[in-house]
């Protein structure tokens, strides 16, 4: 069909004529109501957008010489941000000359690790970058 004739009987429908596949040959044309497609497009793209799993990063932060009391406490806030779904992000910040034995921070990481267990799994091994070491873990998958 060509152009005028699918313009003229679009128009004498009360609709658009509107292009699917312009790289095609001869290019694809479809007669719809457009405005009404682009709202039912945005319609379905807002219901997948709501159902849609969200996974935040929340972070625990420590230090080197944390004592054992405060690695609990930090521990159980790791542990309830992964059964609500999220990541966590574990940073151990030195300070001074602490960053001359970045060992510690390194064993810290491994007794978090292994204290969270089926809780959830390393997704990012424990890393330098700068006074800071961090590693993120990732909720297990039910």
């Amino acid at each position: 069909m060509s152009v005028s004739e699918a313009l003229q009987a679009a128009g004498d429908r009360g609709l658009d004529l509107v292009e699917v596949s312009p790289n095609s040959t001869p290019p694809v044309c479809r007669i719809m109501d457009y405005g009404k497609y682009k709202y039912q497009a945005s319609k379905r793209a807002a219901e997948a957008k709501k159902k849609s799993a969200r996974v935040d990063i929340k972070e625990v932060k420590m230090r080197p010489k944390t004592e054992e009391h405060d690695f609990q406490v930090k521990l159980k806030n790791a542990l309830r941000f992964l059964e609500g779904g999220n990541k966590v992000k574990v940073t151990v910040m030195f300070r001074g000359r602490e960053v001359t034995h970045p060992e510690f921070g390194f064993e810290l990481m491994k007794r978090v690790a292994e204290e969270i267990g089926d809780a959830g799994q390393v997704e990012m091994a424990p890393r330098m970058a700068g006074r800071f070491m961090t590693m993120v873990i990732a909720p297990k998958k039910k």
